[in-house]
C-alpha cells in the first residue's frame, strides 16, 4: 500500500529537482502543497509575503515589449537594472520571472513567446551580477493573465513580472530562521560608511 505512494513522493521528488530555469506554469501538485503547507507551519509563507509586497513597492516588476519580440529595451533594461540592485540586497531570496504575450497568435506559439520573453529577462539578470541558482524564468501567456482584456494587440499585456517566491534553505541566516533581519534590512548602500557632521567633528560611521 505504501510503495506506491513512496514512489509517487519521490518521483515528484527528482523531477522538481531536475527541473532547469525556464518552464511552464506549474498548475500544482502534491509537491507544491507539502512546501506551501511547510512554509505556512514555519511561518516561511508569511515572511516571503512580506518580501515579496516590500520588493513590489520599492522597484518596478514589471518590463514590457514590442508586439512578437523578446528584445529588451532601453526601458526595460533600466527598470531590470533596478531589480538586480535591489535582489543584491537580498542573497538569502529566491525570484521568479514570469513571462506574458497578448491574445494574438496561437496559444502555443504565445508560449514560446512567453518563454522567451522570461528567459531574456533572467539573462539580463544574470548579467548584472545575479546567481542564476536564484532566478527562475517561468512562462504564462495572454490569454491565461491579460492585465488589459482584449483581442487586439496591447503591449500592457506583452511584459514579464518579477516575483518574491521564498528562500534559499541553505543560507546560513534562513537556516537559523532569522526572516525578520531578512525582511527589514536595509539596502546596502544606507549602511556602507558615510561621513556624518557634528559641529566641527567628521566620523566615519558604517555596518
Amino acid at each position: 500500500m505504501w510503495k506506491p505512494i513512496i514512489g509517487l513522493a519521490l518521483a515528484v521528488s527528482l523531477s522538481g529537482c531536475a527541473q532547469e530555469a525556464g518552464h511552464s506554469i506549474d498548475g500544482g501538485t502534491f509537491g507544491n502543497a507539502t512546501m506551501n503547507n511547510t512554509q505556512i507551519m514555519n511561518g516561511e509563507r508569511e515572511w516571503t509575503v512580506q518580501l515579496a509586497n516590500r520588493f513590489a513597492a520599492e522597484v518596478p516588476t514589471t518590463i514590457t515589449f514590442d508586439f512578437n519580440s523578446a528584445h529588451l529595451d532601453a526601458a526595460a533594461r533600466a527598470t531590470l537594472d533596478r531589480q538586480a540592485h535591489w535582489i543584491k540586497q537580498f542573497p538569502e531570496v529566491r525570484f521568479r520571472v514570469y513571462g506574458h504575450t497578448d491574445a494574438v497568435g496561437s496559444a502555443a506559439y504565445n508560449k514560446r513567446l512567453g518563454q522567451r520573453r522570461a528567459n531574456a529577462a533572467v539573462a539580463y539578470l544574470t548579467s548584472r551580477g545575479i546567481s542564476r541558482s536564484r532566478l527562475e524564468a517561468v512562462v504564462s501567456f495572454g490569454e491565461t493573465r491579460p492585465l488589459v482584456q482584449t483581442q487586439a494587440r496591447e503591449r500592457r499585456n506583452r511584459r514579464t513580472v518579477t516575483e518574491v517566491t521564498g528562500f534559499l534553505k541553505r543560507h546560513p541566516t534562513v537556516m537559523d530562521g532569522k526572516y525578520a533581519q531578512i525582511i527589514y534590512r536595509d539596502y546596502i548602500q544606507s549602511a556602507q560608511s558615510r561621513t556624518v557632521l557634528t559641529g566641527i567633528e567628521v566620523s566615519e560611521i558604517g555596518e
